[in-house]
């Protein structure tokens, strides 16, 4: 693992007006985050606001200090650094725009998990939201699915207990550092899971959680995972918002239904009207939708001559289906090496040209 470039990463994000988007952009144009910190002062006073707030944070010698210490904490407490320019971190995540550049991580090697659900719902579940999530998680435990969700109470932590007592893996996605908990009362699940799963944060040590850490904090619980279940939510929250930016990063939401009148249902019930979930009753629609329940097959003997009419980029994605059956769009960006929006237009010109077909739980094979 290259340190110094993580060393320049996390003193990138503290740059002000940098976020996670903006530093990805930079690091792609300039090639990386050491090679942004090398630039004169001239060029970089050339990048608008953020120019002179990057030349600032580079004459920050006390910040690099600070830096260095929080990697050797890091270090000594089995806290894994995450670059998005490094194997080990999620390759789900990584095809999100606004992923962050470096996170936190303490806890088993799982975030790569071939099969992974985010739960989410609201804070004050009932005694039916909380048995329902219970149900699902049993039934997902024949899947070695690993579940998310946010620590918080409620389905969150929930899901977390439910998860740990079917011997299920379970990630807590944090808004504040890996030196605190919160709310304190899930200290004792939350050691649990690092030793069943992990926590997850991208936010550095000493960080206190504060209002707007928990809605960045949710593009994380969706970004992580094949697909997102609502399990009670009223109209407006958190929940609402993870559901939203779940389907934005064209991935499946699923929502329980509940009682007209009942303000914990309003929201799922709103998502299902809307059509941005699908109808959950039961975990077999989750493992229907998403693939989980087709057998893999043999990979297929495709006729070479199919190849001859294939642009280089449809080649490289059917070389890829070919190799690996049942396999979602974020998994085809990465084995072929591609952007998300030229895989999405692809593969509907592939579908077009009868070579490819589109699967339950938007898997794809070769036809």
């Amino acid at each position: 693992m290259d340190y110094e470039e993580i060393q320049y990463q996390m003193a990138l994000l503290e740059a002000e007006g940098v976020g996670a988007t903006i530093a990805r952009k930079l690091i792609d144009h300039f090639g990386s985050a050491k090679e942004i910190f090398m630039q004169t002062n001239n060029l970089l006073n050339t990048l608008n606001k953020v120019g002179p707030k990057l030349i600032y944070t580079k004459k920050n010698k006390d910040l690099f200090v600070e830096i260095e210490k929080e990697i050797t904490f890091c270090e000594r407490n089995n806290i894994q650094i995450l670059s998005v320019s490094n194997d080990n971190y999620p390759k789900r995540l990584r095809q999100c725009s606004d992923a962050p550049i470096i996170m936190y991580y303490k806890g088993n090697e799982l975030l790569n998990n071939p099969k992974v659900i985010s739960i989410v719902g609201t804070r004050a579940a009932t005694a039916y939201g909380k048995e329902i999530c219970r149900s699902i998680i049993k039934e997902l435990s024949v899947h070695n699915a690993v579940i998310i969700s946010g620590l918080a109470y409620g389905i969150d932590v929930q899901a977390h207990n439910a998860s740990i007592n079917n011997s299920l893996p379970t990630i807590g996605v944090l808004a504040h550092g890996l030196d605190r908990i919160y709310p304190k009362e899930h200290a004792a699940i939350a050691n649990k899971m690092i030793e069943e799963g992990g926590l997850l944060t991208e936010n550095r040590l000493g960080t206190i959680p504060d209002r707007g850490s928990f809605p960045k904090r949710n593009r994380i619980v969706a970004g992580l995972s094949d697909a997102t279940i609502v399990i009670e939510s009223a109209i407006r929250g958190g929940s609402m918002i993870t559901a939203n930016i779940a389907n934005n990063y064209n991935r499946d939401v699923f929502a329980i239904p509940g009682r007209i009148g009942n303000k914990q249902s309003e929201g799922c019930n709103h998502l299902i009207k809307i059509n941005k979930a699908h109808l959950l009753q039961s975990a077999k629609d989750i493992t229907y939708l998403l693939g989980w329940d087709i057998k893999v097959k043999t990979p297929k003997a495709v006729q070479k001559q199919i190849f001859n009419n294939l642009s280089v980029q449809e080649k490289s994605i059917m070389a890829t289906l070919i190799n690996e059956t049942n396999i979602g769009i974020d998994e085809i960006a990465v084995k072929a090496n591609l952007p998300m929006n030229i895989i999405s237009s692809q593969l509907l010109l592939l579908e077009f040209k009868g070579v490819v077909k589109q699967l339950p739980g938007k898997k794809y094979d070769v036809v």
